[in-house]
């Protein structure tokens, strides 16, 4: 069963490890695309290697998905969780294939998947 929901009108919901395994953070070839939608100071302290950065002001003023991300599986997260719902809900409503990260990059560093800086060393959540 996909993660991905068809034809419900909102976006789904999923945990940092449903996220880690479906964007190949954790082994495999995951077929989605972590977009994190924090603002540019908080990717620049910290993000999760591979992810692609489309701040949800951005999104909101109607600015298009990055060419990586682009007809692909998004699944979205900010720092908590509550920009990544409501930028998962402006995707779907685009037509998007887009689900949220519940508890965000503060559950993804808590659980002890990969956190980046600018540089590739270890960042932190801002």
């Amino acid at each position: 069963m996909s993660i991905f929901r068809r034809g419900t009108g909102g976006p789904g919901r999923v945990t940092v490890q449903q996220a880690a395994v479906r964007t190949g953070h954790t082994g495999g070839d995951g077929d989605a695309v972590l977009l994190d939608v924090r603002e540019p100071y908080e990717w620049q302290a910290g993000r999760a290697p591979r992810a692609v950065h489309l701040p949800l002001s951005a999104l909101a003023a109607g600015a298009a998905l990055p060419a990586p991300a682009q007809a692909r599986p998004l699944v979205v997260i900010c720092r908590s969780g509550n920009r990544s719902r409501q930028a998962a809900e402006l995707l779907v409503a685009r037509g998007a294939q887009a689900v949220d990260v519940v508890g965000g990059m503060r559950d993804w560093a808590a659980a002890g998947l990969p956190v980046v800086d600018e540089r590739g060393r270890n960042g932190t959540v801002a």
